[in-house]
């Protein structure tokens, strides 16, 4: 059973799409939960969700996806742990994809990413998410891992305000517990939009040279506070 975490802050604009979304794509029988982690969102996201006629778990929690998304697994009931951004939509069939990759053995991984834009960089870095290379990874792609595996690493590293869906992915990397399942989940392309996809794809991968070369998670959230939020 597959329990959905999605941690959200003010998120009025996308959460009741991606909810119906998750639900009219996958066999029910197959999802143990839908956990939505708030975290302090000041919008009307909470509200929304809780006029939906939807069995929706709202968990609330200290602002950070890290700490929103272990809080989210810590109380998850299934064996495999989905976790999704909130304006992101995975294919038709998710579940069952997902349930497909464990069979065989793979015990973590993600979706391909296609941006809501046709723009043509974001198509070709959309295109480049096919291939299993590191630099490819993202959240926004999604992640799934079963339970056991995710306490093992001990889930989302609470250091690390921003980048802490790849330091999770860097751990998964080294255990080679980790595949790219060949079907595309759609994402928005709002954050290149607002700031400019040439200056946004500066900023990340200026954010992920300085990990490379050992920058405090405390030196890139000051990076991203300062040039994109």
């Amino acid at each position: 059973m597959i329990s959905i975490i999605i941690p959200v802050l003010n998120e009025e604009k996308h959460i009741t799409e991606v909810l119906y979304h998750l639900i009219d794509n996958a066999s029910l029988n197959t999802i143990q939960e839908i956990i939505v982690v708030d975290g302090g969102s000041t919008d009307n996201t909470v509200n929304l969700i809780k006029q939906l006629d939807l069995n929706i778990t709202v968990l609330h929690s200290e602002k950070g996806r890290a700490k929103q998304m272990n809080l989210g697994a810590k109380m998850a009931k299934g064996d495999i742990l989905y976790f999704l951004h909130a304006d992101s939509f995975p294919p038709t069939h998710y579940d069952q994809l997902i349930l497909n990759e464990i069979t065989k053995g793979n015990n973590a991984g993600c979706f391909r990413l296609q941006f809501d834009s046709n723009h043509w960089w974001l198509r070709l870095a959309s295109w480049l998410t096919q291939f299993s290379w590191r630099a490819c990874r993202g959240g926004d792609q999604s992640q799934f891992i079963t339970k056991a595996l995710f306490n093992e690493i001990g889930g989302f590293d609470e250091i690390y305000t921003i980048y802490e869906d790849n330091i999770l992915i860097n751990e998964l990397y080294k255990r080679k517990e980790f595949v790219v399942i060949n079907k595309k989940l759609k994402t928005s392309a709002r954050l290149y939009e607002k700031i400019g996809v040439w200056k946004l794809q500066y900023l990340f991968w200026t954010i992920y040279i300085k990990q490379w070369f050992g920058a405090s998670p405390e030196d890139l959230y000051n990076y991203y506070k300062k040039h994109i939020t």
